[in-house]
């Protein structure tokens, strides 16, 4: 059953227009969201259900499944954020397997928003990889419980996070073409 999409407003429409760029469906990174909810919901089970504390070893923490799973995520966050969200597995994914099914989307979205909120995704779940490693203790679960948080929003609600830091960033002028207002 198709839902009714909000359409984009028309100064994003036109500003798409204008940089010449296509878009992408909005359901796309939705439906990636969903993916990374689930996976890292079993990182944060897993991470429960392990020991305590960290085990001593480098080797030790870097064999534990939750930390594994994490990294592949947190792979699979700079995959999108460097390479696109075009690019990125999930998004292919969608295109070849549940975009035909579906009918066309009511409208396009800008794809700088989504692809730089695979970078916010990365830099929190990397650090939380990089700590762990380290041997902070919690910091892993802390990690994958902000990534879920934001992962279960975006897919159940189509509340990105990360694109409404990038827009801020965008009206700041930090980022894009915004300017500071004088």
């Amino acid at each position: 059953m198709a839902t009714a999409e909000k359409p984009l407003p028309a100064s994003k429409q036109a500003l798409l227009a204008k940089e010449g760029q296509p878009g992408i469906d909005p359901r796309g990174p939705r439906f990636g969201a969903g993916i990374t909810a689930v996976l890292v919901l079993v990182v944060i089970g897993l991470a429960l259900a392990g020991p305590a504390l960290p085990p001593e070893t480098i080797g030790a923490r870097a064999t534990q499944p939750a930390f594994i799973l994490l990294a592949a995520i947190s792979a699979l966050f700079a995959w999108g954020a460097f390479a696109g969200i075009r690019r990125h597995p999930y998004g292919l994914l969608f295109k070849k397997l549940v975009r035909p099914r579906l009918a066309p989307p009511a409208h396009l979205e800008d794809p700088k928003p989504p692809t730089f909120s695979q970078g916010v995704g990365f830099v929190i779940t990397f650090a939380g990889v990089v700590l762990s490693l380290v041997g902070v203790p919690y910091v892993l679960l802390i990690a994958a419980v902000f990534a879920f948080f934001a992962a279960f929003l975006n897919s159940v609600f189509d509340y990105c996070l990360g694109c409404q830091i990038y827009l801020l960033l965008v009206r700041a002028g930090v980022l894009g073409r915004g300017t500071r207002a004088a």
